[in-house]
């Protein structure tokens, strides 16, 4: 299955950073451990990785990183 998006943003209340996948009207929300001032080229790393593990393909220029 195909994900039309992914959004990785820093969630303050949990200290860590959301993911949220979309793929046509489902969203799937999971959280990433990697710190607050990570690289950009790990952040897409990690929100595509939590894609895959949940089953999604995700073309890379499809992932937003929200600071």
């Amino acid at each position: 299955m195909r994900a039309d998006k992914v959004e990785l943003s820093w969630d303050a209340g949990k200290h860590n950073w959301l993911v949220r996948i979309e793929a046509g009207s489902e969203v799937i929300l999971r959280h990433c451990k990697l710190p607050k001032d990570a690289d950009e080229e790990k952040l897409r790393g990690a929100a595509q990785q939590t894609a895959v593990d949940d089953g999604y393909e995700v073309d890379p220029s499809r992932i937003t990183v929200i600071r």
